[in-house]
């Protein structure tokens, strides 16, 4: 039974690779991962033993890809040594035998094929809902210059021989490309889906049920904290049900920072993680209770990638505040936009959240039409599960053409 390296390149990429990782371990295959960003907290939390001495913790935590200021940061501190170091590792990795998993963009979809042994792609970053729809282009975008969101060389990355089975986040995106360009992909749904099981919130009542998403990456989740709860504030203005606000918190999050953002825009403490607005309305601080945060909600305010898109995933709407980024700025989410669609609603200023969720309240349709189309968007529960099964079957039968 050969050995399987997980090889992902951010957040979101390494707590798929080590969902994926899980699976595998319990089919009985043994698995390491060489997270290429950051110290990859998703592996080692899940036990999965991770390649240390490869490690790379770029200035701008992953996002060098989204090109300007943290490219040239990123550059700076070492990029290319250390990503030339991670590619001969798992060459070596391959000459012995084993397979690679890579997940996330054509970084590691690179360095897998470089490696010179057969591979698997998760393709998590990509989406053809960037620029149309199932009713085609989108009002303003073009086709991208290749007909995909993924170059030509990924696609060739994508169709070699030595790559297995490759995965990609959406039907959409799968009949693209299998209908263009005849490429055998496979859109069994997303894994950030899973593991996001319902649970009781013991303080809540019959209100509206609001979730506050500032993003898990500090300093920026501390900027977006204040703009969320500056909206937060116009919100309980304007709402005309009752609401109760839940902020679904990253562990990496200082507790100090947030409530002090509280107690200087007038919220005052009830205790430690409970705070009460003037006219009566309550907010809780939650760790470690993401899915439960998620479920009950009603719609969200965000200013997060990843939460925000599981947020719609679940059938809920979100409303976006732009921030200051380096990752969740206007670019970010305008994209973000498009790729979720109706779900949700971007907002440049804190005072628009009031005027976004009312309009959301006025459509009587909407709440309907967003639980269809996050399932579209996102796919069902259980993703983790199919992508292994499928993968498992594909290693066991190579391919014949490249």
């Amino acid at each position: 039974m050969p050995e399987i390296l997980c090889l992902s390149n951010g957040h979101g990429e390494d707590e798929v690779g080590a969902r994926l990782a899980v699976a595998l371990q319990e089919r009985g295959y043994p698995v390491q991962a060489l997270p290429m960003v950051g110290r990859g907290d998703a592996y080692t939390k899940r036990a999965i033993a991770c390649w240390a001495e490869f490690q790379h913790q770029p200035p701008s935590g992953g996002f060098s890809r989204m090109g300007g200021q943290p490219l040239w940061a990123d550059l700076r501190h070492g990029l290319v040594t250390a990503t030339l170091q991670q590619v001969g590792a798992v060459c070596r990795f391959a000459r012995q035998g084993g397979w690679v998993l890579a997940v996330g963009d054509v970084v590691p979809l690179m360095a897998a094929w470089w490696g010179g042994g057969p591979y698997a792609f998760v393709a998590t970053a990509k989406s053809e809902y960037y620029w149309r729809d199932e009713a085609g282009v989108l009002p303003g975008q073009r086709p991208p210059w290749s007909g995909s969101e993924f170059y030509p060389w990924e696609r060739w990355w994508m169709g070699h021989r030595r790559c297995r089975a490759a995965f990609v986040r959406d039907r959409l995106t799968a009949q693209h490309l299998q209908q263009r360009f005849r490429l055998a992909v496979y859109g069994l749904g997303n894994p950030m889906m899973d593991d996001l099981p319902p649970g009781e919130l013991p303080f809540l009542g019959g209100e509206w049920v609001v979730a506050l998403l500032p993003g898990s990456r500090p300093p920026e989740a501390y900027r977006n904290w204040e703009r969320l709860l500056l909206g937060a504030g116009f919100l309980l203005e304007a709402f005309p049900y009752p609401l109760r606000l839940v902020a679904a918190l990253a562990p990496a999050l200082d507790l100090e920072t947030l409530t002090a953002a509280l107690q200087r825009v007038g919220w005052q403490a009830v205790d430690a993680l409970t705070y009460r607005w003037s006219g009566g309305t309550y907010l809780h601080l939650v760790r470690d209770r993401f899915g439960p945060c998620l479920h009950a909600c009603h719609f969200g305010l965000t200013a997060a990638g990843t939460a925000t898109e599981q947020l719609v995933g679940l059938g809920k709407p979100a409303i976006a505040l732009v921030g200051q980024g380096p990752q969740f700025n206007r670019t970010f989410a305008l994209a973000q936009g498009r790729l979720l669609g109706p779900s949700i609603r971007i907002v440049e200023e804190p005072r628009a959240i009031a005027q976004a969720a009312l309009a959301m309240l006025a459509d009587p349709d909407y709440f309907q039409m967003v639980m269809a189309n996050g399932r579209e968007r996102m796919g069902e529960p259980g993703a983790t599960t199919r992508i292994v099964d499928r993968l498992l079957q594909a290693m066991a039968r190579p391919k014949s053409q490249p």
